[in-house]
């Protein structure tokens, strides 16, 4: 093989790599999510704990 059928052989090489950029920002944005519902719950607690009588959710809470 010389050097000129060499350099056609990389080119018609093609390499494929995973889409690693969507898979973690996939994940990051799940976890945020999770984050975030428990974020709501640990205020919810809070405010349950301040509160005896609250019982409500919040999502009312916001509105």
């Amino acid at each position: 093989m010389n050097r000129l059928d060499y350099g056609s052989a990389l080119e018609d090489t093609v390499v494929e790599r995973p889409n690693t950029r969507s898979r973690s920002s996939n994940k990051k944005r799940k976890w945020r999510e999770i984050e975030a519902i428990q974020e709501k719950q640990r205020l919810l607690k809070e405010l349950q704990d301040i509160d005896c009588n609250f019982d409500g959710d919040f999502d009312s809470l916001l509105m």
